[in-house]
């Protein structure tokens, strides 16, 4: 059976892939695989995988024998999946197997911020602790995780993840409805009250027609000056140009953002250029711990497997 997997690259050099190719004998890992590459490399191949190539729906009509499209990620907007059911092709994600590694990323940030690490350290860096008549310094706001309230935007397998943490700091969760949706369910909260109340917002939902620029100048105005954005899911998700334009004019406290609209930005990004020390902005990697990673193989292992049993596992089509 052909099966080829398109962007090993993405997943990492360390993994072990026996299981896999116990599976797959014949499997072929191409560490990258450009646009104009992926008809040729998925013809007549049975199992297609991947994280992040785009099978549209062109590429259906020249793949008669595809079977199954298995992805190393959950997200599935890389998929026609429209398409998929059309040729009668099965696709599966993986869910839940990088819960922990996001969410200890989102508390780093929490942290890093709610104790002014970045400030106290430059401090250090410049001498001022060196120079001070007293023990400590306590020049930059230090604020218990007890204190404040955690908005969450969001609340599958990730924002739980992340709430149970924030409650065993003694944080108060709040959770949005879900956006786009005509009424406010119990227990969750409008956007605007999230806005008004939070001291720090997660944000863990999809992207969607109702979820694309969710947060932009509005909602900035609209959260406190001394607000955290945590953005670890979708970057399009948030407008670049008004989160830095926040940043910038202190309408909001700080963000950390793990994810960019266009990944990599090679056609920049208004955050790439932002140099206020308010801004976390690292290369999509929350999800990414080796235990992560190698739950991701697992899972799609798994996924594999019943498949040709005949099973549904993590079936999204």
């Amino acid at each position: 059976m052909k099966a080829v997997l398109l962007d090993w690259a993405t997943m990492g050099p360390d993994l072990d892939i026996s299981e896999l190719r116990a599976l797959l004998p014949e499997l072929v890992l191409y560490d990258e695989t450009e646009n104009a590459q992926i008809a040729e490399r998925i013809a007549g191949a049975e199992i297609v995988l991947g994280n992040k190539v785009l099978i549209s729906e062109s590429l259906f009509a020249g793949a008669p024998e595809m079977r199954f499209i298995g992805l190393t990620a959950t997200g599935t907007d890389n998929v026609d999946l429209e398409a998929a059911r059309r040729h009668g092709v099965a696709v599966a994600n993986i869910r839940a197997y990088c819960s922990q590694s996001v969410a200890e990323y989102v508390f780093a940030c929490v942290l890093h911020f709610a104790h002014s690490m970045g400030p106290y350290t430059k401090d250090v860096q410049a001498g001022a602790w060196q120079r001070a008549e007293l023990f400590c310094l306590l020049t930059h706001p230090i604020v218990e995780l007890s204190a404040m309230t955690l908005g969450i935007v969001g609340y599958g397998e990730l924002g739980k993840t992340v709430a149970r943490i924030a409650e065993a700091f003694n944080m108060e969760v709040i959770v949005a409805a879900r956006p786009g949706a005509d009424d406010v369910p119990d227990g969750r909260v409008s956007m605007h009250e999230l806005l008004a109340r939070s001291d720090v917002i997660s944000l863990h939902c999809p992207l969607t027609d109702a979820t694309r620029g969710l947060f932009g100048e509005a909602e900035f105005r609209a959260m406190k000056a001394s607000a955290i954005l945590i953005n670890t899911a979708r970057g399009a998700l948030v407008d670049s140009a008004a989160l830095a334009g926040a940043l910038r004019d202190g309408e909001i406290g700080g963000a950390a953002v793990d994810v960019l609209p266009k990944e990599p930005p090679v056609d920049g990004d208004p955050l790439l250029d932002y140099e206020g020390d308010n801004l976390l902005l690292t290369p999509h990697i929350a999800w990414g711990t080796l235990t992560a990673r190698q739950n991701a193989i697992d899972e799609l292992t798994a996924n594999i497997a019943a498949f040709l049993k005949g099973e549904s596992r993590n079936r999204v089509d």
